[in-house]
């Protein structure tokens, strides 16, 4: 956890509080499962890196994946931010929370005509681009429109970010990027296309990266292939060296944010790139740890290979530890005396019909049915990801910002979820 979660979500007499309020009023104020946010770490996150960006040419742009609420989204944008979308979904998201599209990256794989379209209309910053037929239909949309779309090309650089793999971007059996091999050749044929204008260069390895080493590999191969891009008349303005910077979730050592951001203008400057601008397209390490998930203990069933603790939260409220194997800390959020609750090891489970519904394995915890529990670490790719599997209404979104709480989405309700359904006429 980092130092500025470890402060915002703390105990006082033994209860977990979110900075000055407590998880226990939270869940009994808007019910569970609950998303709760920290305005004071996400902003501490935020200046870690426009800090360490202070006085460099360099930019900041949030990845909207990992965390698209409004009240989230705004916050950055009040605090200056430029933005990463991969949909027009997020493009609308972004502008109704008061994002600049001038500030807008537009990333993704698989982008739809009608959203190139509406992205162009708004002006956004920069289209990265994935593939040779993406420059075709993009350089098409463009010139009905009668305009020039600003372009840099993702680059798959074959660095392995040692992370897991099925968020590790940066290989060559990954389907994101132009092949480092063939980059040089779909730069040339994005410059000779006349409704493109070729601005930057972008690269991404992969999600979760607690090291810089595998930064700094992928980035001494994209500087070398954008000397051999401008050996061919085409200008680099701007290198997007992504995001991808991991947090704690259990043991891992993630490096400094801003150390890790010095170590990398540092290298593109000490290879004699210091006149392009860097882009930083930071996620999960801004939101991550911001954020925790209330939820409440339904049953305590014990078996004769596990005892399980069956929770009101599901696998359709957070989606990571089904789909990655992925790790949360989990903890009760008023603690309980060990000596008239003896732990106990559980499997933290939901409701939902799936042997894959966990939230955490083999963690021993002293509850009962009724407590509440906190999942750490919730900020990033949780609300998120989260879906209506089994006709259950997605959790409610709060906002704590020092003793005040902001309800930021409210908890859907079942007839919400059937609404734009018909049945089938008479």
């Amino acid at each position: 956890m980092t130092q500025s979660a470890q402060s915002v979500f703390h105990r006082i007499d033994g209860v977990l509080h979110a900075e000055g309020v407590s998880a226990v009023a939270l869940a009994e104020q808007f019910g569970t499962p609950l998303y709760v946010y920290s305005r004071a770490a996400l902003t501490t996150a935020w200046h870690a890196y426009a800090d360490a960006c202070a006085g460099r040419r360099a930019a900041v742009h949030v990845a909207v994946k990992a965390n698209s609420n409004l009240a989230v989204l705004n916050l950055f944008a009040r605090l200056g931010a430029g933005f990463d979308i991969v949909s027009g979904g997020e493009l609308a998201r972004v502008l109704a929370a008061g994002g600049k599209a001038e500030n807008i990256v537009f990333s993704g794989v698989g982008k739809r005509a009608d959203e190139m379209r509406v992205a162009l209309e708004a002006g956004v910053k920069c289209f990265n681009v994935e593939s040779i037929p993406e420059l075709d239909r993009l350089n098409a949309v463009a010139g009905a429109l009668g305009k020039r779309a600003p372009v840099s090309l993702r680059v798959n650089p074959d660095v392995d970010a040692k992370t897991h793999p099925y968020i590790s971007t940066g290989l060559k059996a990954n389907k994101f990027g132009v092949a480092f091999d063939e980059a040089r050749a779909a730069y040339r044929a994005a410059a000779a296309m006349p409704n493109l204008a070729v601005t930057g260069i972008d690269c991404h390895i992969g999600s979760q990266i607690t090291e810089v080493a595998p930064y700094l590999d992928a980035i001494d191969k994209v500087l070398e292939l954008v000397e051999q891009i401008e050996a061919d008349g085409i200008a680099i303005h701007h290198v997007d060296v992504g995001g991808g910077l991991g947090i704690r979730y259990d043991d891992e050592t993630p490096p400094d944010i801003g150390e890790f951001v010095r170590t990398v203008l540092d290298r593109i400057e000490a290879r004699g790139h210091g006149h392009r601008e860097v882009f930083f397209e930071p996620g999960r390490s801004l939101v991550g740890n911001a954020g925790i998930l209330l939820t409440r203990v339904e049953f305590l069933k014990p078996g004769e290979e596990k005892n399980f603790a069956i929770v009101d939260a599901a696998m359709n409220d957070l989606a990571r530890p089904a789909m990655y194997d992925a790790y949360h800390a989990i903890e009760p959020v008023v603690a309980r005396n060990p000596h008239e609750t003896p732990p106990e090891v559980y499997d933290v489970v939901g409701p939902v019909c799936e042997s894959g519904d966990w939230l955490g394995r083999a963690r021993k915890l002293a509850v009962a049915p009724g407590d509440l529990l906190a999942i750490r670490s919730a900020g990033a790719y949780g609300f998120a990801m989260s879906s209506n599997y089994n006709t259950r209404g997605r959790a409610a979104e709060v906002m704590v910002d020092g003793t005040r709480v902001h309800l930021v989405r409210e908890r859907e309700d079942v007839t919400q979820l059937f609404a734009g359904e018909r049945v089938l006429p008479d």
